[in-house]
């Protein structure tokens, strides 16, 4: 049966980066089954609002108009069950549903994938080496995995290209989308070179709030291991890096020219949390060697958290208890969320895990001076103490994607700390 509508419905509601739909199917047999019981539900089922109205908004024959539009337009859709949907998003706690591609789905699903990101306003030195040790990669028949962005992204993507070698550019708006308007030149060489625009966004989806630190899930789980090029403490390239060290895959990064640039310090942040240092491909040719099976390898089980909040102690499907505690509404928390700067963004969560937390420890701190969502979480975690990323999410009603991006910039901030487990404590 081609159940491609059905995914392409399920996308169309619940949007990208949410576990709520794998909530769903942990419980269903199949993803057909999700979407009659999704259809059947009243306004009683405790749904969120805006599943609801999502719910509401588009029918499956919506779903099949988008699949004609897009195969009007050669734009491909690959599905969470089709074999050239990448196996290793598959694994991480909210992989998308959908994928909209344009160009070589293909190269998608080999097992010789390295994500590459760095600063858009990187020096000589980072894009220097960036460019070679990417054209080494692509003509040892390595894809490069970036994020289309100015700078370290381009680098890698064009090195790739110029080498007449596949290179997957994963994006934060619809595949169709202009954006940056300083890379749009560069496209048609891509995708001549056997390389592939993909998004969990369909098309004519502009760039937009939150869609970047999504985006950069997918982009770190896509490639088998990732390199940071240059990237400041702040910037949204360690975003990429954590996320591909908690999916399990090895992270490496550019040695500094100078050890005392701001412009270099994530990458020292990154060395002294174990990050390899590139010397060449040499090492990177290594990594993959000596680890044969790393395309097959699965860290974690991607629904043991969804499927343990969903089932009951009897067993019975819970759904009608899916709407996560709490008054922190959706608005409040989009009004929270800055507008995308990739030096300053910060990262979400990919995996969930049940952890039983310590006994809290009471603080008397106050955190009137945060504003909107960071607040709410700090004063939680002030109140039960010790907590895990998921937790937060069910105490606030807020998907993981979005509460990670205020977890990091309250560790930023000195107000909390990230602990073994993805457990976060006050400091």
């Amino acid at each position: 049966m081609n159940n491609k509508k059905y995914w392409v419905w399920l996308g169309m509601v619940f949007g990208g980066g949410t576990y709520r739909l794998w909530q769903f199917m942990s419980v269903f047999e199949s993803v057909r089954d999700v979407c009659m019981e999704l259809l059947s539900i009243s306004e009683a089922s405790g749904l969120t609002s805006r599943d609801i109205q999502n719910i509401k908004a588009y029918n499956l024959k919506d779903a099949e108009l988008l699949i004609e539009e897009c195969t009007k337009r050669g734009i491909s859709i690959v599905t969470y069950e089709d074999s050239d949907y990448p196996n290793h998003l598959r694994f991480i706690a909210d992989p998308p549903p959908v994928l909209f591609c344009m160009g070589n789905t293909a190269c998608l699903s080999g097992t010789r994938t390295i994500t590459s990101v760095g600063t858009r306003k990187a020096g000589n030195y980072s894009l220097s080496v960036c460019s070679r040790i990417c054209t080494e990669l692509a003509q040892k028949g390595y894809v490069i995995v970036s994020g289309f962005a100015l700078g370290i992204d381009i680098a890698s993507h064009l090195a790739a290209a110029e080498a007449g070698c596949p290179t997957i550019c994963v994006l934060g708006c619809g595949v169709d989308v202009d954006y940056p308007k300083e890379n749009v030149q560069f496209k048609e060489k891509i995708i001549q070179s056997g390389g592939v625009f993909v998004s969990e966004y369909p098309p004519g989806t502009k760039p937009g709030r939150g869609n970047f630190p999504r985006r950069n899930r997918i982009l770190s789980a896509i490639g088998k291991a990732a390199m940071i090029f240059e990237a400041s403490d702040t910037s949204g390239s360690l975003i990429t890096a954590r996320l591909a060290a908690e999916q399990g895959h090895e992270v490496f990064v550019l040695p500094p020219s100078d050890i005392f640039s701001h412009s270099y310090s994530g990458n020292i942040l990154l060395m002294k949390e174990g990050a390899v240092p590139i010397m060449g491909t040499e090492i990177i040719d290594d990594f993959f060697r000596n680890n044969p099976s790393i395309a097959a390898e699965v860290k974690n089980d991607a629904y043991a958290f969804v499927a343990a909040e969903l089932l009951s102690g009897d067993g019975k499907s819970a759904r009608y208890d899916l709407s996560a505690a709490g008054s922190f509404s959706t608005a409040d928390m989009q009004n929270s969320i800055a507008e995308y700067d990739e030096e300053n963004v910060v990262p979400e969560d990919e995996e969930a895990s049940g952890i039983a937390m310590e006994e809290p420890i009471k603080s008397e701190k106050s955190f009137e001076h945060l504003e909107g969502i960071k607040r709410y979480i700090a004063e939680i975690i002030r109140d039960k103490g010790r907590l895990h990323a998921d937790i937060i999410c069910n105490e606030l009603g807020v998907d993981s994607a979005d509460i990670m991006v205020e977890l990091t910039e309250l560790e930023i901030l000195g107000i909390i700390k990230a602990c073994p487990g993805r457990i976060y404590e006050l400091i």
